[in-house]
């Protein structure tokens, strides 16, 4: 079994690590340089019960897109949610530099971002789903971080935590920008991510693989295309306008149109053969996006 550090809070993160008593509750920010001072305990896989963002720079290692490798030397960001697993290389550790926050959900009560946190999907993409930066990126995101630095070591008056939320803020709306730049620009990326889905969603009903498995799912087809589920449909909607989900219903609904129009059996039967549990999920999805019923559009056609 593997083994790996449960830290639940900001607060136990600052007992166990030495670093300074913080000055905000529920949130700290620490320089990627001081990451060598960290007890050897946090060289192993980590699971923080809060978001973590950071901006890592000069590193050597790599990092896999798809079938493309591309380099960490240029300024990186991600970003976990509570419970993800998040590790400390030794690369990092040694040679970083940059930025990282920790704050709990907790820091963001009564803030618009204590609704909103859950729309920025990127807290749930995979470590080689991080975001590359250019040269200008960069340094808007750095001037944010160090703004949030200095806020951090000022003392704390009424407008203190509305001042860090504004930049915690700011950051996330960077990085929702920079991110759909990236799914369009790193075309050979995402071009290839884009042809293996149309392959792999194409080759599910063309071989008959729901029959055996049932309907398919997101987390499915981003597992054979080996990204994280929130990745793969932020990445389509940013190319083609459509989610996962709604690629996958149009490809069950032209199956179904087939089925319909090439055998007997009953809309009961499809919608089971095609994996629906309860036929009228199936009549309801497929009124819903060709405006008729199954069987009137099969007397219609």
């Amino acid at each position: 079994m593997e083994k790996w550090l449960k830290v639940d809070s900001i607060a136990q993160l600052v007992e166990l690590s030495g670093f300074p008593p913080v000055a905000y509750p529920y949130f700290a920010i620490i320089r990627v340089e001081d990451l060598a001072t960290l007890p050897g305990e946090f060289f192993q896989p980590l699971v923080f019960n809060f978001y973590t963002a950071g901006l890592k720079k000069n590193l050597s290692g790599a990092v896999r897109y798809g079938r493309a490798t591309y380099d960490f030397n240029k300024g990186v960001l991600g970003f976990t949610a509570p419970n993800q697993v998040l590790e400390i290389n030794e690369d990092m550790k040694n040679n970083g530099s940059g930025w990282m926050i920790f704050f709990e959900i907790e820091f963001l009560r009564g803030h618009a971002l204590q609704n909103n946190i859950d729309q920025y999907g990127f807290f749930n993409y995979d470590v080689n789903e991080a975001l590359h930066l250019s040269d200008k990126e960069e340094k808007i995101i750095e001037d944010i971080f160090q703004r949030m630095a200095a806020e951090y070591e000022n003392n704390i008056d009424r407008f203190s935590r509305e001042v860090m939320l504004s930049y915690l803020d700011l950051l996330l709306k960077y990085s929702n920008r920079y991110y759909s730049r990236q799914f369009i620009t790193r075309n050979e990326v995402g071009s290839d991510l884009l042809k293996r889905f149309e392959q792999q969603l194409g080759q599910y009903f063309r071989e008959g693989l729901f029959r055996k498995l049932g309907l398919p799912t997101v987390a499915y087809f981003a597992e054979a295309l080996c990204v994280s589920p929130n990745y793969l449909s932020d990445f389509l909607r940013s190319n083609t306008g459509k989610s996962t989900q709604e690629h996958i219903h149009l490809a069950i609904l032209e199956q179904a149109k087939i089925l319909l129009l090439s055998s007997s059996r009953t809309v009961s039967q499809i919608a089971y053969e095609l994996g629906f549990e309860y036929p009228q999920y199936f009549s309801r999805l497929f009124k819903q996006k060709t405006g008729l019923t199954p069987s009137a559009f099969r007397m219609r056609e």
